[in-house]
């Protein structure tokens, strides 16, 4: 039975709906058939139990209204344009109670009936504009008022039984205040489903946030818009690079490279995490890490060993697997750097300043399989690290240099 009804409601909630309609005008129907169905039902009730306790005229128009109504449903369902049958179920809502509270003689002898009158307001409110259902709003205080002034000199037949008055009185208040209250819980679940799914929209823009920038420069760009620009006296940048990147290209098909690549970079991102270092970027099969922004940190050379010497663990298990076709070259210095936000468009977090350059250079003077370091960083390590001399190496724009690689953990 449950399944009868639910399909039974699906079908009339898709009359009057074409395919090509949007979700509001199939909203806006399906509450107009829905009004319709419990408006032409209770009016029918009520024109019956008028007419069979003489009450002539107030039960012919309920039928009449009931009349007219399915007259503009059937049109609706034929047009598939709802105007029309919008604009004659509010003025068959906001009249037809009104006129029956005149004709039974005012608010007591009509169980107060114009109730139902002040479901024009409500449905215009569900299917129309604020505006537009404020008129409503309007026409129904202002025929409300009207009653309560003439009530004192309208006829009445008392022909209804205080019984019966009594009855419909209680009927008439229940089935509006559990209408309004239905139409008032279907918009807060609305405005509760619309909240969850702002909230979820924005988290997802603080997760989007998040993969572009670290954590506290978007805090800052989130509370006011400036430029992010900090100076450090003591940092450190590792580069990554992987060797024979081209001919190894031109071996492998598109998808499979972008493939290993992320494979790779994915795995670099953990120990990233791991270390709670920062990711600034990636160009090609070029990996950039920073340890001492934006937060500094005592330990930013030690990190970034950790991470390298995970690297070249991790690079080296990965060997077997590509035939030892795969291999990178690592890079560290340490020092003063400048770390900011630039652009307004994919914008990101970026670091200047020799110590970038020099970690650049480090990286690819380097050796395959090899973790190069400057006199900075090995100063910094040396107590803690295993390292082999390499001597001097001439480096562009900065003339002779003395580098390290870094081999282990003491």
């Amino acid at each position: 039975m449950p399944m009868m009804w639910k399909r039974l409601l699906d079908t009339l909630s898709q009359l009057g709906v074409a395919a090509t309609d949007s979700d509001e005008v199939r909203f806006d129907n399906n509450v107009l058939v829905g009004s319709y169905i419990v408006s032409a039902s209770t009016a029918s009730v009520y024109g019956i139990i008028y007419l069979t306790q003489g009450e002539v005229f107030a039960g012919s128009l309920f039928i009449v209204a009931v009349i007219i109504a399915t007259i503009f449903f059937v049109n609706l369902v034929r047009t598939r344009k709802n105007y029309q049958f919008k604009l004659v179920m509010f003025t068959i809502y906001l009249l037809i109670p009104t006129a029956v509270t005149w004709v039974l003689g005012g608010f007591n002898h009509s169980s107060i009936i114009m109730i139902w009158s002040f479901l024009s307001p409500i449905l215009a409110l569900m299917t129309s504009t604020a505006r537009n259902a404020a008129r409503w709003l309007y026409a129904y205080l202002a025929l409300f008022v009207i009653t309560a002034i003439i009530q004192p000199f309208l006829p009445h037949a008392a022909l209804l039984p205080v019984g019966l008055i009594t009855r419909l009185l209680v009927i008439n208040l229940g089935l509006t205040s559990i209408i309004i209250f239905m139409v008032l819980r279907y918009f807060i679940n609305q405005k509760n489903i619309a909240y969850a799914l702002l909230a979820l929209e924005e988290e997802k823009s603080n997760n989007l946030l998040l993969n572009m920038l670290p954590k506290e420069i978007a805090d800052t760009l989130k509370e006011k818009d400036q430029t992010i620009a900090n100076h450090f006296e003591a940092a450190s940048i590792l580069f990554a690079d992987l060797v024979g990147f081209t001919p190894l290209s031109a071996k492998m098909e598109p998808v499979a490279m972008v493939e290993l690549l992320n494979e790779i970079f994915s795995r670099f991102d953990e120990l990233t995490g791991k270390y709670a270092l920062e990711k600034i970027r990636t160009i090609g099969d070029n990996y950039m890490v920073a340890a001492g922004v934006p937060v500094s940190r005592d330990d930013h050379a030690q990190a970034l060993a950790e991470l390298a010497l995970d690297m070249r663990f991790y690079i080296n298990s990965m060997q077997g697997k590509m035939n030892n076709s795969i291999d990178f070259r690592i890079g560290i210095n340490s020092g003063p750097l400048i770390a900011g936000v630039i652009g307004k468009k994919k914008f990101q977090y970026d670091v200047w300043g020799d110590t970038v350059n020099i970690a650049s250079r480090m990286e690819s003077h380097g050796l395959a399989g090899k973790i190069q370091v400057t006199s900075a960083t090995y100063e910094l390590l040396k107590d803690k690290y295993l390292f082999e001399r390499r001597g001097m190496l001439e480096i562009k724009g900065k003339g002779e240099m003395e580098t390290w690689f870094l081999e282990g953990r003491q």
